[in-house]
């Protein structure tokens, strides 16, 4: 029996990380893609790269995306990333850091091709447990989404069910981490940051960079990856 084909959205982050080792534990053929949409933090396509070699999947496609269709957001564009805010300032509303339907747009760039592929899966590392707020993150949109590609698409509509897989959904970060550490990932491969130093090292104020560090301490462990002279959040083993 040909093993079944698996396509999973891998932006070289802790999460898609951690999704992508889950579906290789649950025996896919891996077949990732990652997205070069202008975001400043560029060198998660980079750690994209060493993570899908390390999993050694099947095929890695970087799909271009122009740059001039996300506007508004400060991954995008010249708007300042929000540093050290705290918890409830991070769920008062949609971040600066939000980018216009990015999950959407992503999630119908790797359907097509799941279909070219044969694949009825497609795994993607999105959670609304530790999350900044992003609506695109939640329960609601992944199931409208598997909805919709069922609709969308050939196979769906002559009966071959498209699944839309979000294990991490309604994780903590440590249970994240925790997982990945279970299923071998190696984090000192993945980059958060969302406003990294040039030499790639991460800021530890922005917070994705908090939310990760949060998620290390709590899953009692080091946060491999690089941080700046005198980012905060790490603990010693």
């Amino acid at each position: 029996m040909a093993t079944q084909k698996a396509v999973v959205l891998v932006s070289g982050g802790l999460d898609s990380a951690t999704a992508l080792a889950i579906a290789a534990a649950q025996g896919f053929e891996l077949h990732a893609i990652s997205f070069d949409y202008g975001q400043r933090h560029r060198f998660e396509l980079e750690a994209a790269a060493q993570v899908c070699k390390s999993q050694r999947v099947a095929s890695h496609v970087v799909f271009n995306v122009d740059t001039r269709i996300f506007r508004g957001s400060a991954l995008t564009n010249d708007i300042p990333v929000p540093h050290h805010r705290d918890e409830s300032q991070m769920q008062a509303g949609i971040p600066v850091t939000y980018v216009p339907a990015r999950n959407t747009i992503f999630l119908s760039v790797a359907l097509g091709l799941a279909e070219s592929l044969g694949a009825d899966d497609l795994f993607l590392g999105v959670n609304a447990v530790d999350y900044s707020g992003y609506p695109d993150c939640r329960p609601e949109f992944i199931d409208a989404f598997e909805k919709l590609a069922n609709l969308a698409t050939k196979v769906g509509v002559e009966g071959r069910a498209i699944r839309i897989h979000a294990p991490l959904i309604r994780w903590t970060k440590a249970e994240i981490i925790q997982q990945g550490m279970r299923l071998g990932v190696d984090y000192g491969l993945t980059h958060s940051c969302y406003d990294p130093a040039p030499d790639g090292a991460s800021c530890g104020a922005c917070d994705s960079c908090q939310l990760r560090l949060k998620g290390f301490r709590e899953a009692g462990h080091r946060d491999p990856i690089r941080y700046v002279a005198g980012a905060t959040g790490q603990i010693t083993n």
